[in-house]
């Protein structure tokens, strides 16, 4: 099915709610209408690794006997969600995307999942990631075009929101892994600020994030919210800031448009669709300021230039000790694209990892430089529309069948809050556009991605 952003309806759960307080509608037949749905479309999607339907079933009926008693537990009270299989689930296995943990039952829930059962969610799955949450692809398909990928590495996460399967589902971004297969999908999308939600068992890489992908702002945010108010933020860090509803529509007063290093790779079809955005913000009176426009910008560009190389050393570096791990214990099972992540790493030492870590902070500390410049950052979230599945793109030494992740690599370094919006068709397939604001801004930054929503068209070329 081709993606058109003036016809496309994602499925959204909050409208529902006021139908099961009124009792003309139920979580349990919304989950069944959800089940309806990944029946029909799973068999080309492949977006789940596993379904706990009966599971899923009892839940929803828990969640439907609150809302008759007039007691739901939160604003996500009984809606179906997805979680990314690099999270540990009671109830259902816990692959990571790899043959080496077929069907490994741990029997616990990560921090975010035990906080979505207190909120009342329904934890209908688990959801397709790329090997260990890297690069090496799973079997899912772009739900627009089943010869495309849906990105990486919330591969599943985001297609099953394009798909219409769920409201919400759960991803992570260690490089690109949320917002880049979220533009991909049509999903509306938040990696919010570094640490803003706990990563339970994830907390091994430095710039790891748990995101949210979403029908709409509204579904997106509540579940940020809800996850972050049981689970809190990382040891160490204060947790995501915000109320429970996104910040009401908030015009920017100025936004600077982050080129990074996906700039020079985006194809001209998509860099012109973009560029149309941009006028017509600057048409609604939001100054577009770009990097010749200021020094400040210029050396926040500049700093910002090496954020793939700087990922795929920080994370590879901070990866070694697990992938080594894992061929003492079974010998063989990685894919080539681990097993070279691996050899760039050992290749490392101890000063090469802190070069890159001080790197890192000269380029958060140029982010926060130009703060005062604008309300926040613009780009694109990929350097065009999802490639074939068949593709060999690589960059700084790494594979990215999946999609190069250039737009998403500085906003992982700089471990701030993004939102990608479905602004974008290219060629019949979605394209995100993403806005970014400081850390611990996330709440901030709705009101400006509600007002972006609420006043500029999509373009379709």
């Amino acid at each position: 099915m081709s993606y058109d952003p003036a016809t496309f309806a994602p499925l959204t759960f909050h409208d529902a709610v006021p139908g099961f307080i009124a009792g003309t509608d139920t979580p349990r037949a919304y989950l069944e209408r959800c089940l309806e749905t990944i029946a029909a479309r799973e068999p080309v999607v492949k977006a789940w690794v596993t379904l706990n339907e009966e599971g899923a079933r009892a839940a929803a009926d828990a969640a439907t006997a609150r809302y008759k008693a007039g007691r739901a537990l939160s604003s996500i009270d009984g809606m179906p969600i997805g979680i990314k299989d690099v999270f540990q689930t009671r109830d259902m296995p816990t692959e990571q995307g790899t043959p080496l943990f077929k069907g490994v039952q741990t029997k616990a829930d990560t921090a975010c999942v035990l906080a979505l059962r207190q909120a009342g969610a329904v934890v209908l799955g688990k959801t397709v990631t790329t090997e260990l949450g890297m690069s090496h692809p799973g079997p899912t398909t772009n739900p627009f075009d089943a010869e495309h990928t849906p990105g990486g590495s919330s591969s599943g996460s985001a297609a099953v929101i394009g798909a219409r399967m769920v409201p919400a589902a759960i991803g992570t971004q260690v490089v690109g892994s949320v917002i880049r297969p979220a533009g991909f999908c049509a999903n509306t999308a938040i990696k919010p600020t570094f640490g803003a939600l706990h990563r339970g068992e994830r907390l091994g890489f430095s710039q790891s994030h748990i995101g949210v992908h979403a029908g709409d702002l509204a579904d997106m945010w509540a579940v940020t919210y809800e996850i972050a108010m049981r689970s809190g933020g990382d040891p160490g860090h204060p947790g995501l800031f915000g109320e429970l509803a996104p910040r009401p529509a908030a015009k920017p007063r100025a936004l600077i448009v982050m080129e990074s290093e996906g700039w020079a790779q985006t194809d001209s079809t998509t860099m012109g669709a973009f560029e149309k955005i941009l006028a017509k913000l600057s048409d609604s009176g939001v100054t577009i300021l770009r990097r010749k426009d200021s020094p400040l910008i210029e050396k926040f560009e500049q700093a910002i230039g090496i954020s793939l190389a700087l990922c795929r050393d920080i994370c590879g570096y901070e990866l070694r000790w697990t992938l080594e791990n894992l061929i003492e214990r079974f010998g063989s099972g990685l894919s080539d694209s681990m097993m070279s992540r691996l050899d760039l790493a050992k290749s490392m030492t101890i000063d090469d990892y802190r070069l890159a870590l001080n790197l890192r902070e000269e380029a958060r500390r140029a982010f926060e430089a130009i703060a005062g410049l604008a309300d926040g950052l613009i780009s694109l979230s990929s350097v065009g529309p999802a490639p074939r599945m068949d593709n060999g793109l690589k960059d700084s030494g790494v594979t990215h069948t999946t999609g190069l992740p250039s737009f998403n690599a500085a906003t992982s370094v700089l471990g701030s809050p993004a939102i990608t919006l479905p602004l974008l068709a290219v060629g019949g397939l979605p394209v995100g556009v993403q806005v970014i604001g400081q850390q611990h801004g996330d709440a901030a930054l709705t009101g400006t991605a509600a007002w972006i929503r609420a006043n500029i068209p999509a373009v379709s070329v």
